[in-house]
């Protein structure tokens, strides 16, 4: 067998194990991470150590504040809550952003659901893939008709807001879901293959 032979194979084995190591690694560690902000707690309450049962109080602690959240009673009180945190000056710029973060994705505001390709200058033929988050910028004192798009990163979770002209963009008739996916993967996922 020859060296070179030899560094395929090692390189189609890294290929193979590399993104599966790393979701599990990531999986493990959100688990272990989760789990352990309330295992003694919950040990000292019940005396029994029970893998996994901070994850799950965890999930029924969010799932009930959902529910609680919709009904009349709890309303206001997340109402005046939300009203102190936008008022207080430095933790409403890291509370808002948060709020909203979350709400682009979750929730009835979601906002990456319009993907697009965004050409960047009209003089040179290159596009890149985005997601309109809002069509509405009147309130930056733009003349023309422009919208925001977010361009997200590939392998990462960061990205850039660009301003262009809505003429600039052209919509993806593909799920948004699948459109991320792709520009995370730098490319290298292949939405034809996929059912959609």
């Amino acid at each position: 067998m020859n060296s070179k032979r030899i560094i395929n194979y090692f390189l189609q084995g890294l290929l193979f194990l590399v993104p599966i190591s790393v979701t599990l690694w990531t999986i493990v560690a959100l688990f272990n991470f989760i789990d352990g902000l309330l295992y003694d707690y919950i040990y000292s309450i019940i005396g029994v150590k029970i893998p996994g049962l901070g994850i799950l109080v965890l999930l029924l602690i969010i799932l009930l504040f959902g529910i609680l959240g919709n009904t009349f009673l709890f309303n206001p009180v997340i109402r005046y809550f939300d009203r102190v945190m936008t008022r207080a000056p430095l933790i409403k710029i890291l509370y808002t952003a948060i709020k909203d973060l979350v709400s682009a994705f979750v929730g009835q505001k979601k906002k990456f659901t319009e993907p697009v390709l965004v050409k960047i200058d009209k003089d040179i033929a290159m596009e890149r893939i985005g997601f309109v988050t809002n069509r509405d910028i009147s309130f930056l004192g733009n003349e023309k008709r422009k919208v925001a798009v977010y361009l997200p990163h590939a392998y990462a979770w960061s990205g850039n807001v660009v301003i262009v002209p809505e003429d600039h963009i052209q919509p993806i008739d593909l799920p948004a879901t699948e459109v991320m996916k792709f520009i995370i993967s730098a490319g290298v996922t292949n939405l034809n293959n996929k059912e959609i």
